[in-house]
């Protein structure tokens, strides 16, 4: 039993490693749709990272090896947070007590770095995005632990594995509550984390509402590579915290596997359909959003300590 967990652990990951930029494809098709649009194919992303990864990098000479270094850093961290999460009801492939804390400055991590690299060219443009995605982030990290202490609490698990072997159909049934609020505060952390409407608009080049984008805009060729492709295994490791608690995955080793990537196209899906339907917020709601994310875990917190 423990191979057979081990390997279906190992293709978890793989799966994440290799579809996590169909996502951005499902996201995009999803928009294309709603605008009465073909839109560009679903594998487009795939193309664009062959096509960045064949081209060379040209670097400012204001830039130094912190800007150089930030794109790699940043994919490592996001495939290290993707071996983090478990997915259809088999462990990640990395686990340990606490490893919710790792799987959350993972992310941390890959901000950080970014934001060093914006800084690091000396732009008062990209200092601007990044001082945006510094304060943003800073109200949206405390509403994932927040969720997940929730978890954390009804669970009695510190390990992302552990607290999601524990949910399962009788969790359901006895605190549907608890799960739509951590539901809840999750979609909006992965709309903010990801720089998704209605909080940030991954398709703008307005000066006045870029937030994530400007940050990037210096880097090219495989550098902007690592920036879309960890942007997508991020993408993925967030859904997959979603999918874990909507498809808990106690159906069999496949069946789990199965189903949970059925339940990441669907979210997929629902971005882009969220995308759609809604406007982007002003930049001074975007804080209230981020804040009634934390309330929504918050009140989940206190429903496991009542």
């Amino acid at each position: 039993m423990n191979t057979t967990i081990s390997m279906q652990s190992l293709i978890n990951f793989f799966l994440a490693v290799v579809f996590a930029p169909l996502l951005i494809g499902l996201i995009n098709r999803t928009k294309a749709w709603f605008a009465g649009r073909r839109g560009q194919p679903l594998f487009q992303l795939y193309y664009d990272l062959a096509k960045l990864a064949r081209k060379g990098a040209v670097y400012s000479r204001t830039t130094g090896w912190l800007f150089r270094a930030g794109p790699a850093v940043g994919l490592a961290a996001a495939i290290v947070a993707a071996a983090l999460v478990p997915f259809g009801g088999a462990p990640g492939l990395i686990r340990f007590d606490g490893d919710l804390v790792l799987f959350a400055y993972c992310f941390g991590l890959m901000r950080f770095l970014t934001v060093l690299g914006a800084l690091d060219t000396g732009s008062s443009f990209e200092g601007m995005g990044a001082s945006r995605e510094v304060t943003f982030s800073a109200l949206a990290e405390p509403a994932m632990f927040l969720a997940l202490a929730a978890l954390v609490r009804r669970t009695e698990s510190l390990s992302l594995s552990g607290i999601y072997a524990g949910i399962d159909v009788e969790v359901w049934r006895t605190s549907p509550a608890l799960l739509l609020l951590v539901i809840g505060t999750l979609v909006v952390v992965l709309l903010a984390e990801n720089s998704r409407i209605p909080v940030d608009d991954p398709n703008t080049h307005l000066e006045l509402t870029m937030i994530h984008e400007v940050m990037v805009l210096d880097h090219g060729g495989p550098d902007f590579g690592f920036i879309l492709y960890g942007g997508a295994v991020k993408l993925w490791a967030m859904s997959a915290l979603i999918s874990g608690l909507i498809v808990p995955g106690h159906f069999g080793p496949w069946c789990g596997t199965l189903s949970g990537v059925l339940c990441m196209f669907v979210l997929a899906m629902v971005v882009g359909i969220i995308e759609s339907v809604m406007a982007r917020l002003r930049l001074l709601r975007v804080p209230q959003l981020l804040v009634g994310g934390a309330a929504l875990s918050a009140v989940a917190l206190m429903i496991t300590l009542s």
